[in-house]
């Protein structure tokens, strides 16, 4: 700051709070930059659970209509028989479409989502669409047919367009089954052993059989 002209009225204590100020604004920008690209590829591991496994319950919980900004609410419902891993499940919202169900801006070959500006998003996917993930709830998994704890999501409509509506998809992973054990190898437990079964054992263990003989009672 040596040889800064000062404007009266203000200190160098003022000018070097405001530079640190400064500093960590931008320290603040770049981390919000780093984190969007490190999570930019999230779902290289993760399935399109949509419509065969799962699906988006969006409910609107507030429409300001002075500022063209809407909240939602977005859960995803479990439809299948399998459970999900709930820390995986990630909500897409994969277009916006008008009144008409179009996806793309009148006459033009422009993204409805082009125009809208998505608020408290977790990040991007590689192809530029926000995504958002799903709180976890009091388990690890999603039951089959339950529903999870909503993920709320803004959107700012740019060109205040009235009615618009948000379609997400949802990714995820199914918990694998889990394998049965398999049947120890061996002969039949004892319940299962007939009186005649039980009373050859009981021979052999007394020696008036001998193996040769039990192997001859029981041929492969």
């Amino acid at each position: 700051m040596q040889g800064m002209p000062l404007s009266p009225g203000t200190s160098r204590s003022s000018i070097c709070y405001t530079a640190r100020l400064r500093g960590v604004l931008l320290c603040l920008a770049a981390g919000a930059v780093l984190t969007t690209h490190v999570l930019a590829g999230p779902l290289e591991q993760l399935s399109d659970l949509t419509d065969n496994a799962a699906r988006a319950v969006v409910t609107l919980k507030v429409r300001d209509n002075f500022n063209s900004e809407y909240l939602y609410d977005v859960s995803v419902k479990n439809v299948s028989a399998d459970s999900l891993v709930e820390e995986s499940l990630i909500i897409v919202l994969d277009k916006i479409t008008n009144i008409g169900g179009n996806e793309w801006m009148t006459g033009t070959s422009e993204s409805n989502l082009t125009r809208m500006e998505i608020l408290g998003q977790d990040g991007e996917t590689d192809d530029g669409k926000p995504y958002f993930r799903i709180p976890r709830g009091s388990g690890p998994d999603l039951p089959p047919y339950a529903e999870s704890s909503p993920a709320s999501v803004g959107i700012r409509n740019k060109d205040y367009l009235i009615v618009f509506t948000p379609v997400f998809r949802v990714y995820g992973m199914k918990r694998p089954p889990v394998s049965p054990k398999p049947e120890e190898q061996g002969g039949p437990s004892p319940s299962a052993l007939t009186p005649t079964d039980k009373l050859i054992q009981l021979l052999f263990q007394k020696g008036m059989l001998s193996e040769e003989e039990v192997r001859t009672l029981y041929p492969q």
